[in-house]
């Protein structure tokens, strides 16, 4: 994978046999020097001890040195075994890289709900686990899959040198309010901790939350940057950049829907606030109508405007308007259009819906995709 890993980091991933399928289970993240970090994670109130531990670490506002990961089982609902057996994997991976304190590695883990992680495969991988590290972001991104087909990477290079690169996982379980994934940003910018952290909550919620696939929130999801603080930047242009990196995570996550076969992007102008153009863009691409009609290539805008409409944003009716692929379908009433040619249109890799409210200058996007018979077919064989 041709992306330079931001200086003052390593990565790796190794297999541990987490995975029926013998597949990359184990990732790490090694700073060389403490990291300034920043998490948004999930609003589900079951929660894995990955989380709890991670939102505490949070709040004690110190730096970290480490995340360890694992995909495969996502140590949740397993009681006060589970916390423990969360506090070993971070207290292992603590003791292979000698660092001084368990509290300098982060935790993430991921996969089937409701089984005890097996430590003991854990422990044996993690030291194999710091003797691949290195520069090649492949292995680790490899490593965080589950129901993936693909691996997500983004980048991108800010003035004056520094790096940034985003690795995610996320394919099923998609939904605002933290969309089930992973999602970790390294770059050796130098942002203090405080700003770092204001910035992600503002591009998290432009980006992650903008993202539904089948409308159910995980117990294990979590977004992190680390910096490694190594060269200079210009703040906003730092934060264009974090922007950018996660608005193409974002979406790439949403083009990978468990059997999906299109990406749907909405977008919402003429608002009356931003936060009402994203609430109206995360209705049109949640509504599972919607979602069927892409896949079946239906244009029925009525579906569209039902979905906007159930969120109380619409200010003048009159003004709404409805564009399909590019084809206008409806302004204030029903356009006549050709349906065989934007029925054409919406046989695409991303089919585009647009929204102009009529309303003010708020604007939004959302990313999902369609809903096909794949999905469920998926989700019955998960476990078995």
């Amino acid at each position: 994978m041709a992306v330079k890993l931001p200086l003052g980091f390593r990565v790796g991933g190794v297999t541990a046999g987490l995975k029926r399928s013998g597949r990359l289970d184990l990732g790490l993240v090694v700073g060389d020097e403490p990291l300034a970090w920043a998490m948004v994670s999930t609003e589900n109130q079951v929660k894995a001890p990955c989380v709890h531990r991670n939102r505490s670490r949070l709040a004690s506002r110190e730096s970290v040195r480490a995340l360890v990961v694992n995909s495969g089982n996502a140590n949740c609902a397993n009681g006060d075994a589970g916390a423990w057996d969360n506090e070993d994997f971070a207290g292992a991976a603590a003791a292979a890289l000698h660092l001084p304190r368990v509290q300098d590695v982060l935790t993430a883990s991921t996969g089937v709900i409701g089984k005890r992680l097996a430590m003991d495969r854990v422990r044996a991988g993690i030291p194999k686990l710091v003797a691949a590290l290195g520069d090649d972001v492949e292995p680790f991104a490899q490593a965080i899959l589950t129901t993936d087909l693909v691996t997500k990477v983004a980048s991108a290079s800010l003035p004056g040198g520094a790096e940034m690169i985003g690795i995610a996982k996320g394919s099923g379980m998609i939904h605002p309010r933290m969309a089930t994934m992973f999602t970790f940003v390294l770059t050796d910018a130098a942002v203090p901790q405080e700003r770092l952290r204001s910035a992600w909550r503002r591009v998290a919620d432009r980006t992650f939350n903008q993202v539904t696939v089948d409308g159910d929130t995980s117990t294990n999801d979590m977004a992190i940057v680390l910096a490694s603080g190594v060269r200079a930047v210009d703040e906003e242009a730092f934060e264009e950049a974090l922007h950018t990196v996660a608005s193409q995570l974002a979406q790439a996550i949403a083009r990978d829907g468990e059997g999906a076969t299109t990406l749907v992007s909405v977008r919402v102008t003429q608002a009356r606030s931003d936060d009402d153009a994203r609430r109206a863009a995360r209705a049109v691409v949640g509504s599972s109508l919607v979602k069927s009609a892409v896949h079946g290539r239906d244009p029925n805008w009525g579906r569209i405007l039902c979905a906007v409409g159930s969120t109380g944003v619409i200010a003048d009716f009159g003004s709404l308007t409805i564009t399909l692929q590019g084809h206008v379908v409806f302004q204030g009433e029903s356009r006549p259009f050709d349906e065989a040619v934007v029925s054409q249109a919406m046989h695409a890799d991303e089919v585009v819906i647009e929204v102009a409210l009529g309303a003010g200058d708020g604007s939004g996007e959302a990313w999902g995709c369609d809903l096909s018979a794949e999905y469920v077919r998926i989700n019955a064989d998960y476990r078995t």
